[in-house]
């Protein structure tokens, strides 16, 4: 889904930033974004069952650092580091989501509605300081900030939201269907019902979290629990690969990059 026609943000004569930290909006970027969403899922239980939940949340976040601290040190979008910082923002997103039901006990049904509060705040302060959400706009420190601080609270957010359906009848399949659907609807509304780009965009962001996540619980969890019993470890590596196929096609071909444009 794209936002390259909203306008409100670009007024004429705006000359568009070359220097965007962002990749274009591209059927690539949907593809990756979700596949990010299914390893960062099974990689996350993966490593809790491997080195145990606290170690693996310790590993989780000084990666997340790291990978953050190249993202921001970079000048421009670079894909692999883009990538890179997004699949860790996947995994800890759903650390952080599990932790809170697993480590606390905190249900499913308060910590979605709790992310959903804390996404909704980051908007705010984000359009109070910028005036915009788009991801056209993503070539200041600060707005790089608030965008990176709206993409863990998605994260975040979808791990609850597909875990809540998942438990609570839906199972993994179902949810997969469910998100499926799901996701059709910002697109549908935006391309023909006039709903703002930005909205439908980030709407679609969020909705791409719990679908990826369902497809490869799906895939992992055993026959007991409607899943294929492909186990954690391969669907993660398997992803894996497709995430580096995708974003190397990307690094050689640039297709994801726009330059300067005068609007």
């Amino acid at each position: 889904m794209s936002t390259d026609h909203l306008t409100h943000d670009r007024p004429a004569g705006h000359v568009r930033h070359a220097a965007s930290k962002v990749p274009e909006v591209t059927v690539y970027f949907w593809i990756i974004k979700v596949l990010t969403t299914g390893m960062g899922e099974t990689a996350s239980d993966w490593l809790a069952h491997l080195l145990g939940p606290i170690p693996a949340v310790g590993v989780g976040g000084i990666a997340l650092v790291a990978a953050l601290a190249v993202q921001f040190a970079v000048r421009r979008y670079v894909a692999w580091v883009y990538w890179t910082a997004i699949v860790m923002v996947s995994v800890f997103g759903t650390m952080a989501a599990d932790v809170l039901h697993v480590g606390l006990g905190v249900p499913y049904a308060f910590s979605t509605p709790f992310f959903m509060a804390a996404l909704a705040a980051v908007f705010v302060l984000w359009y109070r300081s910028e005036r915009t959400l788009s991801i056209h706009s993503i070539h200041t420190r600060r707005r790089e900030t608030f965008y990176w601080a709206a993409v863990l609270a998605t994260f975040a957010l979808g791990t609850a939201a597909g875990d809540l359906t998942a438990t609570i009848g839906f199972g993994y399949l179902g949810s997969t269907v469910l998100y499926a659907a799901a996701i059709a609807v910002p697109a549908v509304a935006h391309r023909w019902g006039g709903l703002n780009a930005v909205v439908a965009f980030w709407a679609a962001y969020v909705i791409t979290r719990p679908l990826g996540a369902s497809v490869a619980d799906w895939m992992a969890v055993g026959h007991d629990r409607g899943g294929l019993d492909l186990g954690l470890g391969p669907v993660t590596l398997s992803w894996t690969v497709a995430i580096l196929g995708f974003v190397g096609y990307l690094a050689a071909s640039r297709k994801d990059i726009r330059h300067d444009v005068v609007q």
